[in-house]
């Protein structure tokens, strides 16, 4: 159900752009986070085997590149497992297209058939939860990390910042493009995937981006150069870009064997 709201608010969002609004937002890629919260070997091995044999082959027929499926680092828990999706889109056309593309796609369906055709007894996953997100001015297109280390070593670091308001939180926004906190991530090697606004999601308003490092000793010095870095210091304390997020949420991820990021 709530892959199907999200896709009524982007066609409701989609005819709402004027034509000065479309020239101006269609060169930044919109992405999809998919969350499938899941329980148990069973469920993990049936998403893998989708993701894997079905979902991102058929996406690759169509086009779609760099498609990234990842899991929390320690995703051991009973309480909630989490695999994610990463999509770019070129639009929000084509967003709102792909379910009926795959749909008349008989390969995708018949490789997909064991999690396609799951029965109320023995269900997929726990809940499965879709972010419909659009690219930031500064980072208009997602970015295939330049790590050279083995995938498995990686941490990928996805973040989320929401505001207590939507004024506040499109001073955050601006803080990271007129602001320059985009550039600053670049500038200090934090190999960034995407930095993103989220259109339609469970935990609004918000922005999420991802970054990336080689290991988590790697992560941890980046941030301490980060924290520490001179320009950092002083656009922080900026008076007008004061108490601009409410809360934080970080997930630590490695990017599956089968991801294309």
């Amino acid at each position: 159900m709530k892959f199907k709201f999200n896709i009524l608010i982007a066609l409701i969002l989609l005819s709402a752009f004027s034509k000065k609004g479309m020239s101006q937002t269609k060169a930044r890629s919109f992405y999809e986070i998919k969350v499938y919260h899941i329980q148990g070997k069973d469920q993990e091995n049936l998403i893998d085997g989708y993701l894997k044999d079905a979902y991102l082959p058929a996406l690759g027929r169509r086009g779609f590149k760099n498609v990234g499926v990842f899991k929390p680092i320690g995703n051991d828990t009973l309480k909630d497992q989490r695999i994610y999706v990463l999509i770019p889109f070129k639009s929000l056309n084509e967003f709102i297209d792909l379910p009926k593309q795959l749909e008349r796609d008989a390969l995708y369906k018949k490789a997909g058939a064991p999690y396609l055709g799951v029965t109320y007894n023995k269900p997929a996953y726990k809940r499965l939860e879709s972010i419909l997100l659009q690219a930031f001015p500064e980072m208009t297109h997602l970015k295939v990390p330049a790590l050279k280390n083995s995938s498995k070593e990686r941490v990928y670091e996805l973040r989320s910042y929401e505001g207590y308001s939507e004024e506040i939180y499109d001073n955050k926004v601006r803080m990271f493009n007129e602001g320059g906190e985009v550039k600053l991530f670049e500038r200090l090697g934090f190999n960034a995937v995407f930095y993103a606004s989220v259109i339609a999601g469970g935990q609004m308003p918000n922005l999420m981006y991802m970054t990336t490092f080689e290991d988590m000793t790697s992560r941890e010095e980046h941030w301490k150069t980060f924290g520490n870095d001179p320009e950092w210091k002083k656009l922080s304390t900026m008076e007008k870009y004061q108490n601009n997020v409410s809360h934080i949420d970080i997930t630590f991820l490695r990017p599956t064997d089968y991801s294309g990021i």
